[in-house]
């Protein structure tokens, strides 16, 4: 009987200013070990529910955006921290992706990707159905269905299994970046990290294992 493979585990949130920045390195590492891993998003809730808007956030958010755009060089376009009214909920986000999760499982992370792109360089409002609704068809999807299913009581209840995860094993910040092997949890990354350093502690753990 064969060997499973190990799981490389990536706790994010899409509305996470360091995942974004981070989003070009795990997708160079992943590139390097498709073949070894099988690779699971956990969305871990940044700010999930949160009720505090721009005002209250503009000046806190724009300092990490910055920090993150010297770090990875990732573009980012601040003209929605001016819009004091804009609600930080992470929630809508997460759930649109653990959608996209069971909708079209192999387009998950690209969606990822692309609501990270939609908020931080178009600054798109995450905070509405339609935002995602209008990304599910670039991605072949029905924007009804997926707007409906957006706004069931199953997946706002689906999406809380993903934070419940996050929170059991311990996980406290993003990107959070763990593979498992067996019955054996590693940790690979806590925060960003360059995708060589991904590779060489991945290959490490795994030809130990072999």
């Amino acid at each position: 009987m064969a060997q499973s493979k190990a799981q490389l585990i990536y706790f994010g949130d899409p509305m996470c200013s360091w995942c974004y920045g981070f989003s070009p390195e795990m997708s160079e590492a992943l590139d390097s070990l498709a073949e070894d891993v099988d690779f699971q998003i956990v969305t871990g809730g940044l700010r999930p529910y949160n009720t505090e808007t721009m005002a209250d956030l503009g000046d806190f958010l724009q300092q990490h955006w910055e920090d993150v755009n010297k770090r990875s060089g990732q573009p980012f376009s601040y003209e929605i921290l001016k819009d004091k009214t804009f609600v930080y909920d992470t929630e809508p986000a997460c759930r649109a992706v653990v959608l996209m999760r069971v909708l079209k499982p192999e387009s998950e992370f690209e969606f990822f990707k692309e609501v990270q792109t939609q908020f931080y360089q178009k600054n798109k409002n995450t905070n509405l159905t339609e935002t995602y609704a209008e990304l599910a068809t670039a991605f072949g999807l029905n924007k009804t269905e997926f707007a409906k299913k957006f706004e069931s009581d199953e997946f706002k209840e689906k999406v809380k299994e993903d934070f419940t995860y996050a929170q059991n094993i311990g996980v406290q910040s993003y990107p959070t970046l763990v593979l498992k092997n067996g019955d054996d949890l590693y940790l690979i990354a806590q925060g960003y990290v360059e995708a060589e350093t991904i590779i060489e502690k991945c290959e490490k753990i795994l030809l130990q294992k072999k």
